[in-house]
Formats: C-alpha cells, structure tokens, sequence
C-alpha cells in the first residue's frame, strides 16, 4: 500500500544527513529494502492485454521495479508516441534513437486498454518526441478524450517538457486531465549529467503554466534520490515546487537499469524518506509519497484520493 505520511512540523524532525558527491562508483549489493513481491495471477492477464494491443507501457520499457506488483493488480502505465526517446538521459532505460511514426489509432488502443483492465484511473506518459512540432501535445489531447470516452476513467498526464512550447502545453490542458504530472527528477546541480537537454528553469514554468491556465487542475512533480544530491537541494527544490503551485510530490530511489548508466551514489534508508516526505509536506503540498520504490504513477489514484482539500482562505471572510 502507498504510505501516507502525516502533516509534521518541520521543526520537530531530525536532521536529513547528505550523500555523497558524485563520482564513478562499482555496482552496489541491494539493500534489504529493496525487495519486490512475486508475480500474481493478475500479471498474466495484463501482459495479454498489452501485447493484443501492442502498446507500450513505461512499466517494461523504464524497468520499472513495481511492474511485478502493478501488472498483478491488472494496472498498468501506457506509453505512448513510440518507444524511442529523443534525449540521452543517464538515468533512463528507455531506448533512444531513430523515432518512429505516430501511429492514428493509437489513442483507440489505449482506451480498449484501460478498458479490459478495468481501469478507473488511467495514467498516460510517454517518450520526448523533441522531433515534432508540438512534442506530441496533440497525441496527448486525442489520447485523453479517447480513454474518458470510452471509459469514463480519470486520467492523468505525465508528459515530457515539449520544449518549453505553451502552445503543447495548453493543448494538453485542453483535454481537462485530472492530474497533469511532469517530473523535475533531480536537483538544477546534477541536471547537466541526469536530464541532459533539459532544463530546471523549463520544468518549472511548465507547472506553472498549467496552473496560469487551469488554476483548479492539480499539477504533480517527482524527484529521484540517490544520484548524489544533497537533502538541502532536495528540500530546496520542494520550496521551487511550492512556489509554482504544485499540489503532489513522489520522491522514490533511484535504481540503475543497467550497467551503462548512471550509478547508484547512495541507497536512501527508508526513514531518510519519510523524515524529507514529512519535509516536504509541511511546506503545503496536498499530497506527498516519500519512499524507496514509490515511482511517479505508483498508486497514482490512491494519491488523488488522498489529497488534501484547497482551502479557502477567504471562505470565513463573507
């Protein structure tokens, strides 16, 4: 289950040691932490749909350590605009090169997905398409209304950064999904060797424009730790996060997806998660999961159901 943490006083809780700065380190032994469950019954099922549908799924194509856990509970997070990223970030496992051609029917797929799975929450993400126009905005948009049409699912969105393009942007905002997401990943620092061709600043004023354009739409970001941050940069990314109007946090471990990339700096201990997920909560977020394999869409709609209310300030003014 997704832990919740509680509103506790920042002033009450211990001091987050740093890691390590970032230097070439040799494979590292897993914590015992770090421990998946066995596939269930659920997971063949899942896997059926998805391949009957050829869709990708960020689960398989990231090596996401929960696709064990989200596939037997017939969940999955699709991937749309191919499976070929444009950017050469060391983090990720997602393959990158020579892209592929949008394909018109996928939107349709996406939604017989969801709704084989049963699916009440659909989380869509996809590849950086820096190739075109609109980053993919508009495969987005037709996404979206295509799995509420024929599902009446939630969605939420967690789309690439489109280059800073607010057309892209408002295009997506224009479905109306009930979460839009897009991840920070890791500190302005480490950005140069993490998020190669992109930009802190942009991530930013990406969440910011959502929250310009569709104030009541809840925005959501997510940060890696272990590539060699410090919980300082941490916490201070948490405060720009605020400062734009983000609504949820997910902050999880960074794990290697092969040998060649980016290494492990440090293994976080779990109660290091939940001393900056308490951190960070009591800055104002509605929603925060802090913990070793929590990822960007784990229980995606449990946080939405979770969520803190917006508060009126000005409710008792009348």
């Amino acid at each position: 289950m997704l832990e919740i943490l509680p509103d506790v006083p920042a002033s009450s809780l211990p001091i987050v040691g740093q890691a390590p700065s970032l230097s070439v380190s040799p494979k590292r032994r897993l914590p015992p932490w770090l421990k998946r469950p066995l596939p269930q019954a659920g997971m063949a099922f899942t896997s059926g749909v998805i391949e009957d549908l050829k869709l990708e799924t960020v689960c398989e194509s990231a090596k996401c350590p929960n696709r064990t856990e989200c596939w037997s509970q017939r969940t999955a997070t699709f991937m749309i605009l191919g499976n070929v990223c444009t950017r050469p970030c060391g983090c990720c496992a997602v393959p990158k090169g020579k892209t592929e051609k949008l394909q018109a029917d996928e939107p349709a797929r996406v939604a017989e997905a969801a709704a084989r799975l049963g699916l009440k929450y659909v989380v869509i993400t996809s590849v950086t398409r820096d190739d075109l126009a609109d980053g993919g905005a508009d495969h987005f948009y037709r996404c979206v209304i295509a799995v509420r049409e024929r599902t009446g699912a939630d969605v939420e969105v967690l789309t690439p950064d489109f280059m800073g393009n607010n057309a892209a942007i408002d295009r997506v905002i224009e479905s109306r999904p009930d979460v839009f997401n897009h991840n920070t990943e890791t500190v302005p620092r480490l950005y140069h060797r993490v998020r190669r061709n992109a930009e802190y600043q942009r991530t930013l004023n990406l969440l910011d424009r959502v929250k310009q354009k569709a104030p009541d739409m809840p925005t959501k970001s997510g940060l890696m730790l272990g590539l060699g941050e410090t919980m300082d940069e941490v916490l201070e990314v948490c405060a720009d996060l605020r400062k734009v109007g983000c609504d949820m946090l997910t902050m999880g471990q960074y794990l290697q997806p092969t040998p060649a990339h980016l290494p492990v700096e440090r293994f976080v201990p779990p109660e290091e998660f939940e001393q900056v997920g308490n951190l960070a909560k009591s800055m104002g977020f509605r929603m925060v999961a802090s913990a070793p394999f929590v990822r960007s869409s784990y229980h995606a709609g449990e946080m939405v159901s979770v969520m803190d209310p917006v508060i009126d300030i000005n409710a008792d003014a009348e």
